[in-house]
């Protein structure tokens, strides 16, 4: 092995507790030389500056003169199960946090050429423009300071499913078809539920953008789950019946927008004042919280929560959720936290190689995916993040 280790690696407790925490997530791999690579990707994750391509990774903790297309061997062909080290990784998250919620995100990394599984035209906020890429979504676990992602899938769109040459390429499994994130995310919550020790916790998301709110919100509640789901202020609704009011129940909105007057939000009634003290810089905002609503052609109650800036006439963000005896401070706690989510993705791309990897094979992507999830979980966990956890100490122990 090569020397570039930073002074906290070079401390034997530290480098004790990353092999231990390295078999904890792939101690299921059956062959040694499995496990072997799986540890060796993950130190050039976490140590390699730059680009992680397989090459310069391999430089950065190997003296193997082939160790560069080994770890390409690993992530790209070798037919390892992800799934059982990320039921490893969220159950060791889980033992050292507590975790709050269960943040679905979606994420673009932007590709050249046509032949990254899964390419496609689709909006990246970041850029502001319509993009090539990959559109994948993350299921994070959002704890008091961080979210950590666990679990992932991978957007295809028809065009590549319908294509034997694209999936024989791809790798793609009979299994992989055509689906929308709204489904893929409901998939994600039902394998966070079957593999968590503990009850199901809420469920965050933004639909403003990728997600069908109604398709997304509908699934939610058809299985008992729990949510705080952002969504535009054009969803459709319907009123009531409102606690100690008479309302005339089922009473349409007017299309193309949410209704938010008095009838629903209140903004004209004395408004709940709250200094929001999230991750992100701390401002005021007023919070106002519905009566009972509900879907059209739906009977599952919700209630809607809104931010608005203490001179405005319309709300800054509006959160659908089915809460309904929630404390408010309890919903302004989750809806900051979904608020939050997006700023895991940074520093995922920029020092764990998100969006480093070619990602021309569908196990590939699941792989590195898994691997980069690995790597920043470490991270954040081990004491060489500044943000300090409940039992951070532990991790490195």
């Amino acid at each position: 092995m090569t020397t570039n280790r930073t002074p906290h690696e070079q401390d034997p407790a530290y480098r004790t507790a990353l092999a231990e925490f390295g078999a904890a997530v792939f101690g299921h791999l059956p062959r040694q030389d499995q496990r072997r690579w799986a540890q060796t990707y993950l130190m050039g994750l976490l140590r390699t500056p730059g680009k992680k391509s397989a090459r310069r990774m391999a430089a950065a903790v190997s003296d193997v003169p082939t160790a560069s297309q080994s770890l390409h061997r690993f992530i790209s062909m070798s037919p390892w199960p992800w799934e059982p080290s990320r039921s490893a990784l969220a159950r060791w998250t889980e033992q050292r946090a507590t975790v709050r919620a269960w943040s679905l995100l979606p994420v673009v990394t932007p590709k050249r050429g046509q032949y990254s599984v899964g390419v496609q035209q689709a909006f990246d906020a970041e850029a502001g423009r319509v993009v090539n890429c990959q559109v994948g979504l993350a299921l994070l676990l959002s704890t008091c300071c961080d979210d950590i992602p666990v679990d992932w899938r991978l957007h295809l769109s028809e065009a590549w499913c319908d294509d034997p040459q694209l999936r024989r390429r791809a790798r793609l499994p009979d299994t992989a078809g055509a689906r929308p994130l709204w489904a893929l995310g409901l998939e994600l919550v039902e394998a966070q539920t079957a593999r968590s020790e503990g009850p199901p916790l809420p469920v965050l998301a933004d639909a403003r953008e990728f997600f069908d709110a109604r398709a997304l919100v509908t699934g939610l509640s058809g299985r008992g789950a729990k949510f705080v789901v952002s969504i535009a202020d054009n969803l459709t609704m319907r009123v009531g019946p409102h606690l100690g009011t008479q309302r005339r129940a089922g009473a349409a909105l007017p299309a193309g927008r949410l209704c938010v007057d008095d009838r629903l939000l209140h903004r004209s009634a004395p408004p709940r004042a709250h200094t929001s003290q999230g991750r992100q810089a701390r401002a005021a905002v007023v919070w106002t919280l519905s009566g009972p609503v509900h879907l059209p052609r739906a009977d599952h109650t919700l209630r809607l929560l809104a931010a608005w800036c203490p001179k405005g006439t319309r709300p800054t963000g509006i959160w659908v959720t089915n809460l309904l005896h929630a404390d408010i401070d309890e919903l302004i706690a989750l809806a900051g936290a979904q608020t939050g989510t997006g700023g895991v993705v940074q520093p995922l791309r920029e020092r764990f190689g998100l969006s480093d990897f070619e990602g021309r094979s569908f196990p590939g992507w699941h792989h590195h995916k898994t691997l980069v999830s690995v790597a920043y979980t470490w991270h954040q966990f081990s004491g060489a993040s500044a943000c300090t956890h409940p039992s951070a100490s532990q991790a490195a122990a």
